[in-house]
């Protein structure tokens, strides 16, 4: 891994950390730390706040500070290094303090910048400099299951990391004729040519699929050869050269047009699948309109002068050199036609997507020809797209249809996207009430008791993730609810628990590197495709890898001798899927499971599906990224916290958009939206009611999927209550069924008690068996840190709460004025006597 490989130009930033006794009215008992009550991310420079998303202000925090006691003085926090190992856990007011890095309590030995239990400080920041540690590898494999990259990617490419579950994955797999779903047109490459499809929408109570018939073909005339070749790709392209042919196309998710650059004075020949029903060319012989049988009509532009021939189901040119266009018509909105030539002579050769800042993401596209850039939003753009930063201008009514809802054109090769914000917290947002301890502990007792490493025998990277995330949050619970008796048989758990598979001594699996694409595989994996559910094969990274990060966090919170001990596998395990750099030398590739287009994860990897890449369990991959956040708390890695904050805000949204079907939404068509209220595997070109391993039926576990695991961010992923109240009455028939177990339905109660907390909590204390990722405490904790009062968020996407109405700053002068008014209860000890 490279000496920053999750760097980026974000600014420096001071991470604040949560209060676990935020929500009770009680002061705090004797002995606890003191801790921030929210996570928000800002930084302090010269007595002013700088949030992470507001210009600074002037806090009255300095005032109220000098008019509560003369002895605390307002500091300025400054110069922290976004790159060190870590914050200082706390602040020893009895050295000499640095008047540009501290806040100063001459009363209290102890003010801390982390949530409680206490540890030991962790070693001074330090500059990362490139060393071994950060260029950790787990040990080398020689897979027997990955397909050989050789074939389809350059030469140029192959000393590189490749990509795993991109947009465009089938073109590298198998044959590389599978279709791709490349907005808004299906695209499918084979026997020197490559087909294209603006497909029709198919749709009934169980599923919504694209149909791929290929409406026109393109091809080099009287020229056969080799399969095509991926040139070059980038965040938002792909390059596939014909060599044989003198073709390169040029594919771009969202662009309205398919682009072809042809040298050699190569004669083209252009087929069409249904008859063509008239054929015209403009007085230059640039553009060429193809009415087909079916109704559709296509454009062909050219960059010069070319004479088309055609017949009945074809067309032919004689040797031409130069760029070709060829864009659909739809038939909806009969406009497009002098949009689309307006805009025909600028095209996309590559697209990046950088994130600039928190919750910020912009794409820029590099273009050739003449005139502005004409591309296609979905649904998720369009909600998020802001022109407070570029001059991108929407055409409302230029719009293509498409599976992921309409696509609208928008004007512009720059786009600033701002993601909602949300907060990274360890503990509830909105607290535990203390009249609900006694029942929780409880639980907590037993689900500790019940904790024993040396009884574990499975050996799936998936399931003992759980399992691990399962223990870590039993610790985090028991922090909030103030028994800290149980934190030292919790910590000896995950320290047995996650360090073989760090260290490779886990007995029957672990972690391993391979180079020929480049990421970790594991031992079972290496060996057999269907290990580890597709692990070896890169699929689902994200999902296992989050489970490991979330036990590593909260770890390394309360055990940060073990943190600094793993950090060089820690992070090697977020590099795999986080990695932003673009470097040849770097041992990952870039966003391995995010696509920057869609805004989301996908879990497919290196197997090849005719309906494109797919994912199944939202909730995971939000987790996924909300674990690498914590991370970032715990190392005081302030680029990892804003990168994973801002990867799961946008995952948030895009689950919220895709994956959830609200009643009367038409997304899907009305047959799919009467019989569903959520997704169970959304592809690429199908959104499917059944899961892989449950039927459309067993709609307890679609829901589960898709909330699991049940953490604080869950409220934020399902925030929406009156969509949670429509899903659970959908879901709650469906428990009746004689061949239904219990494991699933806590998930159903827990999102029932966002509404309806009484009846969620009766049938959860009722459970007999429980999902093997949750306990009894957890769903205890979840209902028990609900609201009393509802507070219904209607819309897509939108937040309630702390979320979306309180600033970050309102929350700092909280913090501050907790710290005034309780710091003398606090008792000083050292962390030796807690743990």
């Amino acid at each position: 891994m490279e000496s920053s490989p999750l760097s980026s130009s974000l600014p420096p930033m001071v991470v604040g950390h949560q209060n676990s006794r935020r929500g009770s009215s009680r002061a705090p008992r004797q002995g606890s730390r003191l801790g921030f009550a929210r996570n928000d991310l800002y930084r302090l420079e010269n007595g002013r706040v700088h949030s992470a998303f507001r210009a600074p202000v002037t806090p009255p925090t300095t005032q109220v500070l000098q008019a509560m006691s003369s002895s605390y003085h307002y500091i300025s926090i400054e110069n922290v290094d976004p790159l060190s190992d870590a914050l200082p856990e706390a602040i020893d007011f009895n050295n000499k303090v640095d008047n540009k890095s501290r806040f100063i309590n001459q009363q209290t030995s102890h003010i801390l910048l982390r949530s409680p239990p206490p540890s030991p400080p962790m070693s001074p920041p330090k500059h990362q400099i490139p060393n071994k540690a950060h260029h950790f590898l787990f040990p080398r494999a020689q897979s027997s299951v990955l397909p050989d990259p050789s074939r389809f990617f350059s030469p140029n490419l192959l000393s590189s990391p490749l990509p795993t579950n991109s947009f465009f994955q089938n073109f590298a797999l198998n044959n590389g004729d599978q279709p791709e779903y490349i907005h808004p047109y299906l695209i499918k490459s084979a026997d020197s040519s490559l087909s294209i499809c603006y497909p029709s929408l198919s749709t009934n109570p169980s599923v919504v699929y694209q149909i791929f018939n290929p409406d026109l073909t393109i091809s080099a005339t009287d020229k056969t050869g080799p399969s095509h070749v991926i040139s070059s790709y980038s965040d938002l392209s792909v390059t596939l050269d014909f060599p044989s042919s003198n073709l390169r196309f040029f594919l771009v998710p969202g662009c309205p047009f398919l682009t072809c650059s042809v040298t050699g004075n190569t004669p083209i020949s252009i087929s069409p699948s249904h008859a063509i029903l008239s054929f015209s060319s403009n007085s230059s012989l640039t553009k060429h309109t193809v009415k087909l049988n079916n109704g559709q009509t296509w454009f062909i532009y050219t960059s010069s002068s070319v004479s088309l021939s055609h017949g009945l189901s074809s067309i032919g040119s004689g040797g031409f050199s130069g760029i070709i266009r060829i864009a659909v018509l739809s038939g909806l909105y009969p406009i497009h036609e002098s949009v689309l030539d307006r805009f025909s002579s600028c095209y996309p050769i590559s697209g990046d997507a950088v994130l600039t800042k928190p919750f910020c993401l912009e794409y820029k596209w590099e273009t050739k020809g003449r005139g502005n850039l004409l591309m296609l939003a979905h649904p998720l753009h369009l909600d998020i797209l802001t022109s407070d930063c570029c001059d991108a201008k929407v055409l409302e009514n230029f719009k293509y249809r498409g599976i992921d809802g309409e696509l609208v054109g928008v004007v512009g090769d720059s786009w600033v996207l701002k993601a909602h914000q949300v907060s990274v917290t360890w503990h509830s947002i909105k607290g535990v009430k203390e009249e609900s301890y006694v029942e929780i502990v409880t639980a907590l007792a037993k689900d500790v008791e019940a904790l024993d490493s040396s009884a574990i025998t499975e050996t799936s990277s998936y399931f003992c993730g759980k399992s691990i995330a399962r223990a870590a949050r039993l610790a985090l619970i028991a922090e909030e609810v103030g028994y800290l008796d149980v934190i030292p048989a919790i910590r000896k758990f995950l320290k047995d628990t996650i360090g073989p598979w760090l260290d490779g001594t886990f007995n029957g699996n672990g972690f391993l590197y391979e180079s020929k694409w480049g990421g970790i595989v594991t031992k079972q994996g290496s060996a057999d495709s269907g290990a580890d559910f597709g692990f070896g094969v890169y699929g689902g990274h994200h999902s296992h890898i989050g489970y490991f990060l979330y036990g590593i966090a909260v770890l390394a919170k309360i055990n940060p001798a073990w943190g600094r001990r793993y950090k060089p596998q820690a992070y090697s395990l977020v590099a795999d899927f986080m990695n932003l750099g673009r470097h040849s030398n770097s041992n990952y590739p870039r966003l391995r499971c995010f696509d920057l287009y869609k805004l989301h994860s996908w879990a497919g990897g290196l197997l090849e599906y005719a309906d494109g890449r797919n994912e199944q369990n939202t909730g995971e991959a939000v987790n996924a990224y909300f674990s690498a956040a914590l991370m970032g708390l715990s190392y005081g890695d302030t680029h990892l916290v804003a990168i994973g904050s801002t990867l799961m805000a946008l995952e948030i949204q895009a689950a919220q958009t895709w994956w959830h079907v609200k009643e009367g939404a038409n997304r899907y068509g009305e047959e799919f939206a009467q019989e569903n209220r959520i997704v169970g595997v959304l592809w690429a070109n199908k959104r499917d009611s059944g899961l892989w391993f449950a039927s459309p039926l067993s709609r307890q576990c679609r829901l589960g999927i898709q909330l699991l695991p049940l953490l604080p961010i869950s409220e934020v992923l399902f925030s929406d209550i009156e969509f949670a109240r429509q899903l659970v009455n959908w879901t709650l028939p469906a428990l009746d069924r004689v061949d239904v177990g219990e494991g699933w339905n806590g998930f159903v109660y827990a999102l029932e008690a966002t509404y309806d907390k009484g009846a969620a909590l009766e049938k959860i204390r009722n459970l007999e068996a429980l999902d093997d990722g949750n306990s009894l405490t957890n769903l205890l904790w979840w209902v028990h840190s609900r609201s009393d009062e509802l507070e219904i968020q209607h819309g897509d996407g939108g937040k309630y709460c702390c979320f979306a109405h309180c600033s970050a700053l309102t929350y700092f002068y909280i913090k501050c004025l907790i710290v005034i008014v309780s710091s003398t209860l606090l008792l000083k000890i050292t962390s030796e006597k807690l743990f």
